[in-house]
């Protein structure tokens, strides 16, 4: 990979001056927590709203079609926001995120819901993206690590509350008010964004390039299809997903070829000669595999085998979160104060590997205590890394690239958490099936396709049966993790290879020093979008 672009010349924004930054950050932390907790909420309430709706056949497709609609859109915000300006296109995406938390509420049949989750997810897509091109657009890289560490941290507050937070709407309000709880968050976060965000106009005379977002739109289309149907719809090997996994790499190579062409490209190919950017891509790609993937089978794990109660599962999940807001929070003072950072994603890489081999060890008789550390592991790896992989990525573009390329990053890593659960969901349900066999024929047949079976279910399995059971969750898991150690070693390995080019930016002044910050963008000169 060429290092040669790695230092880019390029303008970039004052420390803005505190009076007015931290207004701008309450509102976009609580788009933040908007963009984090739905998918949460409405998880938990989904038992409830099939009762209500029917559609138990169609009901994966609720997540699919809100997750298919990111993937596609998210790119899009970022360049939309390039070129025309990231406050109103920010706004743009948070409005259609609460039009289709609205009509998700409003819903009267499943095919209704499907279809409002897509218009949910369109606007969903550009608001993480918008929430990072906007601290980019802000902060000089040398101030960005505390903001975007913040971040992380409300990330990890949504992922432990997201779930309690659902099952006490739907118990004490119904479901609809799993969608509607997005009203008073959003208006809240387009009142102080339209306040007191201020940013330079900008736009580009240039072409929407409509051939590349088709073809990037039906490539990720294809691609999302495959790791959500994969293995659960459809066989692995079945004609339908074949063809879904050919489309969608015909289609990305043809999106790759049509950016070569393109005026004003969806994504422009020049950000990927950065070696840091390419890497940072490759890292978080890799970090959402692990994290999605751990996040998904540690609550199997701990209500399965150890016994744990599934009504507060995000709080299973504590021993794990608690570390990634601390260490992100604490990454991101060290780095502002610093200005180093190379180390971190090392650390990160090395202490995510760990922690998955960690959990690989996890059999019948571990206590929660001993699990509970080893998810503190794989925690802390992860908070040193999530948000360094955003600050670097964006310390290697040009300005005008800050919304392609904070885009890039969070696709990455998103369709790394896709391919994560897919993968790692494949990987489980076989080594449970086979293990079931090798240990009790008997439980095998009783069990055939139930590799996840809910807390009340196995309390009622005979003992011969739920003791092959719990061996054959614990081998699962024990596969899952051991893959998932792997892959992060990957990432490990990556992280050598990033070069710590000087963060833009002067150093922050201390108390004494003078005034606060220089003035920004924030404020002064600047015009209001």
């Amino acid at each position: 990979m060429s290092q040669q672009n790695d230092a880019v010349p390029d303008a970039i924004p004052e420390a803005p001056p505190q009076k007015n930054i931290w207004f701008v950050m309450f509102g976009l932390m609580i788009t933040m927590m908007l963009a984090m907790l739905d998918n949460l909420i409405v998880g938990t309430a989904m038992p409830t709203i099939v009762g209500e709706l029917g559609g138990l056949d169609h009901l994966s497709w609720v997540v699919t079609a809100y997750t298919l609609a990111i993937a596609v859109s998210t790119p899009l915000w970022g360049k939309f926001g390039d070129m025309y300006g990231r406050k109103g296109i920010f706004m743009s995406s948070i409005v259609l995120f609460l039009i289709g938390s609205v009509l998700s509420g409003m819903a009267q049949d499943m095919g209704q819901l499907i279809a409002f989750r897509a218009v949910q997810g369109l606007g969903g897509g550009g608001l993480i993206v918008g929430v990072m091109a906007i601290i980019g657009d802000l902060v000089p890289p040398r101030e960005r690590g505390k903001y975007q560490g913040m971040m992380a941290a409300v990330m990890g507050i949504a992922t432990i509350g997201g779930p309690l937070v659902g099952g006490t709407i739907t118990d004490h309000l119904g479901w609809r008010w799993a969608f509607y709880i997005n009203l008073p968050l959003g208006v809240v976060a387009l009142f102080v964004i339209s306040s007191v965000l201020h940013l330079p106009k900008k736009r580009i005379k240039a072409k929407i390039d409509y051939l590349g977002a088709g073809l990037l739109s039906v490539g990720l289309t294809a691609l999302v299809l495959v790791t959500s149907w994969g293995g659960t719809e459809y066989d692995w090997a079945s004609v339908q997903i074949i063809g879904l996994a050919i489309t969608g790499v015909v289609a990305l190579a043809a999106f790759i070829w049509a950016e070569t062409r393109a005026a004003e490209p969806i994504i422009p190919l020049r950000i990927f000669k950065n070696g840091n950017f390419s890497l940072m891509n490759v890292v978080g790609f890799i970090v959402g595999f692990v994290m999605f993937g751990g996040t998904t089978f540690l609550p199997l794990y701990q209500q399965s085998v150890q016994g744990a109660n599934a009504t507060n599962s995000g709080l299973l999940l504590l021993p794990m979160m608690l570390p990634v807001m601390i260490v992100s929070l604490f990454v991101g003072r060290v780095i502002t104060s610093t200005g180093k950072y190379k180390v971190f994603p090392i650390i990160g890489g090395a202490l995510m590997v760990l922690g998955m081999y960690l959990l690989s060890t996890m059999g019948t008789g571990t206590t929660r205590l001993t699990s509970g550390i080893f998810m503190a592991i794989l925690g802390a790896g992860m908070g040193f890394l999530m948000q360094t992989t955003m600050l670097v990525g964006q310390n290697s573009l040009e300005m005008r690239d800050m919304g392609s390329g904070s885009s890039t990053i969070t696709l990455t890593r998103t369709i790394g958490g896709s391919f994560g659960v897919a993968l790692m969901g494949s990987i489980f349900s076989s080594q449970v099936a086979d293990t079931l066999k090798e240990r009790s024929p008997e439980a095998a047949a009783k069990l055939s396709g139930n590799a996840q079976l809910p807390p009340e279910a196995i309390a009622g399995l005979p003992g011969q049966i739920k003791d092959a059971y719990f061996h054959a969750v614990s081998a699962g898991t024990h596969h899952v993790f051991l893959w998932g150690a792997g892959v992060a070693l990957l990432a490990f390995l990556a992280t050598w290879f990033v070069k710590e080019v000087p963060l833009k930016g002067a150093a922050p002044k201390k108390k004494g020093d003078g005034d606060d910050a220089p003035q920004a963008a924030v404020e002064g000169e600047a015009v209001k979008a």
